[in-house]
């Protein structure tokens, strides 16, 4: 019994000498998920501090730069947010909309032309939006007569601020010239810019005085009667156009309706209108002496050559000329030139030969002035 136990072995797999490995433990369902929420919270931790970060701006500054922003009446935070966003003044229309929010400014934004800075913080940029400075009105003066690009250089004397000659484009002031009359080609409110004294404040957009000067055309010319020019088969937009020659041609007021007949007249017999001042206009030269070519320019601003109305009006009217032109005298001139030495007063002619005996007593005056224009008063 013995021998025979001594011959058995115990047999174990071979394992190359090495201990065999104990079996993987996997940490408990428990473990696992603190590790996930750990996670999470760091995230949660670091989207909170960038999302602070980013709406209260603690190290940002008030920006640099100038950048004037005209703000619309009645916009909301959000398309004000949406503007400065866009012209570089903050970062995120988002977070200026949400400091709004949170710090109740949002009635107190103001609108109209504001001077800000590029990169500011949301803060600085409703502090600049919530004060009102101290207001400076002014009276802007347009007289009778000027052109669009005169009335430009008033408003900016007179410190308003944006570009006077986009203003007054008819898309830009929501009146369309075609409404009056007018061609397709007629891209500018010449003529409409109705001249008086208006009250703006100091820095105001030159769109808010296009508007008004819109609304003063519109409260003038439209009640006025066009039953003559109808009958002479003129549109309103003609009217327009002769009211801005009389306004121009005419010194006196006397005077104003007899040149509004003379260019009845002259256009009812097929006749050349022959004023220089709309030739003049087309050369923004109102000074200078118009030399040979200058007169023989082919142009339809030229009404030496060419018969018929100018293409636009070629200043802007005020009331009593824009009267002139609906109900001209009714007289049979035809001719014109200055009168001398009576107070810009003109001599009318319904002949030639008159009219040359006029020219020929202006040159005669003129020549004994020493060459200057016989304007002085009697």
């Amino acid at each position: 019994m013995t021998e025979e136990h001594d011959d058995l072995e115990l047999r174990r797999p071979d394992t190359g000498g090495e201990r065999p490995s104990a079996p993987r433990r996997h940490p408990p369902a428990r473990y696992r998920r603190r590790r996930v929420l750990a996670l999470l919270g760091l995230v949660v931790v670091l989207f909170a501090a960038w999302f602070l970060i980013e709406l209260f701006q603690p190290f940002s500054g008030p920006g640099t730069g100038v950048v004037t922003v005209d703000i619309p009446t009645g916009a909301s935070a959000g398309q004000i947010g949406d503007e400065l966003a866009a012209r570089g003044v903050i970062s995120s229309s988002f977070f200026f909309g949400l400091r709004t929010r949170l710090d109740g400014d949002g009635p107190k934004l103001r609108h109209g032309v504001v001077s800000l800075r590029r990169g500011m913080s949301y803060a600085a940029a409703l502090k600049a939006l919530t004060t009102v400075p101290a207001v400076t009105q002014l009276e802007v003066r347009i007289p009778e007569g000027l052109t669009r690009r005169q009335i430009a250089a008033v408003a900016h004397a007179d410190g308003l601020s944006g570009s006077y000659l986009v203003a007054s484009r008819p898309a830009e002031a929501g009146l369309a010239p075609s409404g009056y009359g007018a061609p397709a080609g007629v891209h500018s409110l010449e003529g409409f810019l109705f001249p008086a004294t208006y009250f703006s404040i100091q820095h105001e957009s030159v769109r808010h005085l296009v508007a008004q000067q819109v609304a003063a055309f519109h409260q003038n010319f439209d009640r006025l009667h066009f039953a003559r020019a109808a009958a002479a088969h003129l549109s309103r937009y003609d009217v327009l156009i002769i009211a801005s020659m009389v306004e121009r041609e005419a010194q006196v007021a006397a005077d104003r309706p007899l040149v509004a007949a003379v260019i009845y007249n002259r256009l009812a017999a097929g006749m050349t209108l022959g004023i220089d001042a709309t030739l003049r206009y087309e050369l923004n030269d109102y000074d200078r002496p118009l030399t040979a070519s200058q007169l023989a320019l082919n142009t339809p601003y030229n009404t030496r050559i060419h018969r018929g109305l100018p293409p636009t009006p070629i200043s802007n009217p005020g009331l009593a000329s824009m009267v002139a032109a609906t109900d001209p005298a009714r007289v049979s001139y035809l001719y014109y030139v200055d009168a001398p030495n009576t107070c810009g007063k003109l001599a009318f002619a319904t002949s030639y030969t008159r009219f040359e005996a006029d020219v020929a007593a202006y040159n005669a005056a003129r020549n004994a002035a020493g060459g200057r224009a016989p304007t002085k008063c009697p």
